[in-house]
């Protein structure tokens, strides 16, 4: 398309201009504020398919005969009339404002009298009348710009169907393994860039094999030399609401007793907000033999922390909230602030695989040590919490499988997590994906903005 530029000092002045050269049927693409005054770009109307006026320009028109007489109506000179700075935007051509005459009757004398508006009114009239042109362009241009956005979107649509067909009939053992990981809940980009990387494969067992092997490199997970507990130090367990993270301190304190003593361990609270949450912590202490100490600010927290600096293991049970809430940065920056404090985010295994990325990016920091996967035993698949870890490369410390003090805690067994996240779903499932429904997941995500099928990830 033959796109045009126009600048000028003011509005009026550069759609003078693009009327001038192009007429009043032309299309606004953009104006802007620039440097030195106002630049605008336009596009001829015989240029942009599907507007009346570019039908128009393409059918010939017939000629009229001539008529024996014409009556031209006076028009005001062509700098004061609105008609040099109004860009039309469909076939319709804008209409002249209606100027009225002087009266003849009135005296001359009377009309010289006539009070003038002053000066600054009148400007402010003049940049009214030259901005509200522009206005209703932008206004057009941004719905002109969302409709070639949705036609983008299809196109894209389209051809990643198209390549996915190809990719199907050229390479059927990477199909059928972007089928299965979409089935069992790994994001579109992970499954292609795992399967991107694998070879020509001689069969689909040999496939599976190698997509395993890959998946099992790529999952970081903490072992038994490795354990926190018998590391010791500081560590807040934080989350969402309802993930666990009381239930979870009692369980790595009570492994924490049993190996090293109840006089080894101290268990810290900031949960003030909900109805007993400092209860339920104390009644595991007290099982445990444990003291538990509420804090309630960053000042208190680094007081009661100097304490029991002797401690082998302090566990910090932290409130919990949405990974949207604006606390979530606060409560960071207080569990920072008040010392060594390693914290380890919780997962909930059952939870889609957006929301657990959403979550991710909310308490992501320096200071996270690594996660922790809660409701296992509540999950279908676990793809979708391994997916989360894979990409943003983080380690798994721990999973927990139930409400059982301490039995439902265990280290990460890898082969039992892959068995999990790769465990094919019934043939009569609702959410079971054939090759074809796969092929449109992965088109739309595609047209989300994930590369194409068969595209390298970097």
């Amino acid at each position: 398309m033959n796109v045009r530029r126009y600048f000028a000092q003011s509005a009026r002045e550069a759609l003078r201009k693009l009327k001038e050269d192009l007429g009043a049927d032309a299309v606004v693409l953009s104006n802007r504020s620039v440097e030195g005054g106002v630049e605008i770009l336009a596009l001829p109307a015989d240029e942009v398919p599907g507007l009346p006026a570019a039908a128009e320009a393409r059918t010939p028109r017939r000629e009229e005969p001539a008529r024996a007489t014409e009556f031209t109506p006076w028009q005001p000179p062509a700098a004061a009339g609105d008609d040099d700075f109004t860009v039309s935007l469909s076939s319709a051509r804008p209409r002249a404002a209606a100027v009225a005459r002087p009266s003849e009757t009135q005296p001359r004398g009377a009309q010289e009298r006539r009070p003038q508006a002053p000066r600054q009114e009148v400007r402010a009239t003049e940049a009214r009348e030259a901005a509200a042109p522009a206005a209703a362009a932008s206004q057009t241009d941004a719905r002109l710009m969302q409709e070639l956005a949705a036609i983008k979107g299809l196109i894209e649509q389209q051809l990643a169907g198209f390549a996915w067909g190809d990719m199907a009939r050229a390479a059927p053992a990477k199909t059928l393994l972007l089928t299965e990981m979409l089935d069992a809940g790994f994001s579109a980009q992970l499954a292609r860039r795992l399967v991107d990387g694998m070879g020509e494969a001689a069969g689909i067992a040999e496939a599976r094999k190698w997509l395993r092997s890959a998946l099992d490199r790529s999952l970081l997970t903490v072992d038994s030399d490795a354990d926190i507990i018998d590391r010791g130090g500081v560590f807040a367990l934080v989350g969402p609401t309802g993930v666990g993270k009381t239930t979870t301190t009692a369980k790595l304190a009570a492994r924490c007793v049993v190996r090293h003593g109840a006089d080894k361990l101290a268990l810290l609270t900031t949960d003030g907000y909900r109805i007993g949450a400092h209860e339920q912590l104390r009644i595991y202490g007290r099982i445990l033999g444990v003291p538990v100490y509420p804090v309630r600010d960053g000042a208190q927290l680094r007081q009661t922390l100097a304490e029991l600096r002797n401690k082998h293991m302090v566990l910090i049970d932290t409130v919990g909230m949405s990974q949207r809430d604006r606390m979530v940065a606060e409560q960071a920056s207080m569990l920072i602030n008040a010392g060594d404090i390693r914290r380890l985010l919780l997962l909930n295994a059952t939870s889609r695989g957006d929301t657990l990325d959403d979550v991710v990016r909310a308490y992501r920091g320096p200071d996270l040590a690594g996660v922790i996967i809660t409701k296992v035993d509540e999950a279908v698949s676990l793809a979708p919490a391994l997916d989360v870890l894979i990409r943003h490369e983080l380690d798994l410390f721990y999973i927990a499988n139930g409400q059982r003090v301490p039995e439902d805690l265990h280290l990460p067994n890898r082969p039992y997590l892959l068995h999990r996240a790769m465990k094919e779903l019934p043939d009569d499932s609702p959410h079971h994906l054939n090759r074809d429904e796969a092929g449109l997941l992965l088109a739309a995500a595609h047209g989300a903005g994930a590369p194409a099928p068969g595209a390298r990830l970097g």
